[in-house]
This record gives structure tokens, C-alpha cells and sequence, in this order.
């Protein structure tokens, strides 16, 4: 599960908050393997920016499936400030905080610059990565010790949309998570290339052999029509990013702007195109079909509503249809 903690229209943020940690609640034990929280700035329309913070209170209200970032923007944060949120996070639940690092900023240039810790080159960044795993094991690089990250081995996890991530995740030797919930095009190209140039022996490796996780956007209802209904929240919000280059709050569902381009609604279908939408059977199966084509190891779902108790229900609705308990 992916979780921006997304603000709705009208809707007080902290009530935004307190319904993304009741959905981590609901869903814990029905067989989802993780929840991840994604960073964004700038923008009241979503509300992870502290990520590190939602993932210590979600780790708190649950008892077993693994909580982390999918992903911290690495450019944004000193590597050892990293290490020292998610080596705390790691002493406190254990064997439950998984680390994933993006290159991107996540929010626009003029943030970016006020945000910006380390450097976004891929030679900084596999650096960084080398140095922060290098302080989870001994727990001390370079005369700085880190004592509460020591031996905590966080996962890391490389996060991409493109062939470059692609690329890196290999040569690192690390589990691969595609945005293919918003940036699909690249999608058959980035997971060949991973494939490909896997690196099991590399000095970052964690793993023997690739590692592949693919974004879907997911929407489940009991009654047909229902979700494709409650999915045009996440087709308007789409289409709203494409004309301002910003994120609003979360929408009604119901019928799109009138002043709608067919150029504009067609880009907004390429850009969710990988997507389960429908009667929890029909997503299941269709799950299983993007499972199959693209040889993914693992799904993450990404559900977007502007109720948020149809999103907890279309997740208890997918694990339920999913078998995900069994």
C-alpha cells in the first residue's frame, strides 16, 4: 500500500492524518505486506511531507506489517539525518521499517532549494546509499558514529520512473519499486533493464537476484459502476496536475470540467493506464494480469477518494478478494 495521506476538499488536515492511521489500523493483518508513505512539499493537498513522522505513528497503531517510505526524496535530507530517523524507527519496532530512496525532490524548484541537503548526481547518490548502509551495519563512518542505527540493516529500497533508476537499482543491487501509478511509459523498458543488469555481487547488494515492485492504481466497490464513479477523484486531480502543474485537494467525484481537452483527458488516461478499478473480483483479476505481463514480484497499490472510508473499504475489499490472508 502506497499512502500520500491525501487532504480532501474541505477537509482539515489533521482529519486527513487521523484517516490515513485509522485505514493503517483497519488493514493490518489482512495480508498486505507493507505501507508505505510518500514525501511531497508544497502543497496543501497532500500531507506526508514529515514522512518520518507518519511512519513512527503508523508503526505505532499496528503490529505487523511493515511500515516505511516509498520514498524519501535522498536530495532533500542529509544522509545522516536519514539514518538516524529510520535507525530510531528500526530500535523501536524492529524488523518492521523499510527505508525507499528516490532522486527527485518531490515538489517544485524554488522548494527544492530551500529543502536541499545532498546532491542528486547518480554518483552522489550511490555514494549516500553506500555510506548510510555502512552506518545500519557498523553503525560508524568516517569518525561519526551513529549508535542507534548500528545493526539495524534497514532495507533500502531504490524507487525510479525511469531507465535511469532502473539502472542504479541494478548496479546497486537493490529491490526496484516502478512508479508505473503515474509514470507507465517507461514501465517494460526500466524493469527489462533492471533484469538485465542485476548485480547480486555488488557491495550494496541485499539481495541474490532482482527484486521488482510495479504502482496500480486500485479501486474496489461492492456495486458495479461504483468504483469507476469514485476513481474520477483521481482523474480529476490528474488532469488538474497537467493544467497548473500543482496538486488540489482531493475532489468530488461526478463529471469532469466541461473546458476538458480530449488532448488533455487522453494524457490523463496514459498516465493511469496501469490501473484495477471495478467489483473486487474484477480487480483481483485484473491485478493478476498486470502481475503476469510485467513479471513483477510484489504490487503496490495506489487508491486515491475523496471519502476516505471508501478507500480503507476498497482495500479490506482487494485483500479480501486477493486472498491476501490466506
Amino acid at each position: 500500500m502506497l499512502d500520500l495521506v491525501s487532504v480532501s476538499s474541505d477537509q482539515p488536515v489533521h482529519e486527513a492524518i487521523e484517516a490515513s492511521m485509522d485505514a493503517a489500523e483497519r488493514v493490518d493483518g489482512l495480508g498486505y505486506e507493507r505501507l508505505w508513505y510518500a514525501e511531497h512539499h508544497n502543497t496543501a493537498a497532500v500531507a506526508s511531507s514529515a514522512t518520518a513522522l507518519l511512519i513512527g505513528q503508523a508503526a505505532a497503531r499496528t503490529k505487523t506489517i511493515k511500515v516505511g517510505s516509498g520514498g524519501i526524496m535522498l536530495p532533500n535530507h542529509s544522509p545522516l539525518n536519514v539514518v538516524e530517523n529510520f535507525g530510531t524507527l528500526a530500535q523501536m519496532y524492529p524488523g518492521r521499517i523499510e527505508l525507499g530512496l528516490g532522486r527527485a525532490p518531490g515538489t517544485d524548484p524554488v522548494t527544492a532549494q530551500a529543502l536541499s541537503r545532498s546532491g542528486a548526481e547518480p554518483q552522489d547518490f550511490m555514494t549516500n546509499i553506500r555510506l548510510m548502509q555502512t552506518w545500519f551495519d557498523a553503525g560508524q563512518v568516517g569518525g561519526i558514529e551513529v549508535g542507534v542505527a548500528q545493526g539495524t540493516k534497514v532495507p533500502i529500497w531504490m524507487l525510479g520512473s525511469s531507465t535511469a533508476g532502473a539502472q542504479m537499482a541494478a548496479i546497486l543491487g537493490l529491490p526496484y519499486s516502478f512508479a508505473s501509478h503515474f509514470a507507465p511509459d517507461m514501465m517494460e523498458q526500466a524493469i527489462a533493464i533492471y533484469r538485465a543488469n542485476f548485480d547480486p555481487d555488488a557491495p550494496t547488494a541485499q539481495i541474490s537476484e532482482p527484486y521488482v515492485q510495479v504502482g496500480v492504481n486500485v479501486l474496489a466497490h461492492e456495486e458495479p459502476g461504483k468504483a469507476e464513479h469514485y476513481f474520477t477523484t483521481t482523474q480529476k486531480m490528474f488532469m488538474s496536475m497537467r493544467r497548473t502543474g500543482g496538486r488540489l485537494p482531493l475532489q468530488p467525484p461526478g463529471d469532469f470540467d466541461p473546458d476538458i481537452s480530449q488532448m488533455e483527458f487522453d494524457m490523463m488516461e496514459r498516465m493511469l493506464r496501469v490501473r484495477a478499478i471495478g467489483t473486487p473480483d474484477v480487480v483481483a483479476r485484473t491485478l493478476a494480469e498486470i502481475e503476469e505481463a510485467t513479471g513483477a514480484d510484489e504490487i503496490i497499490t495506489c487508491t486515491y477518494a475523496h471519502d476516505p472510508e471508501i478507500r480503507t473499504r476498497s482495500l479490506e475489499l482487494v485483500a479480501d478478494a486477493c486472498g491476501l490472508a490466506a
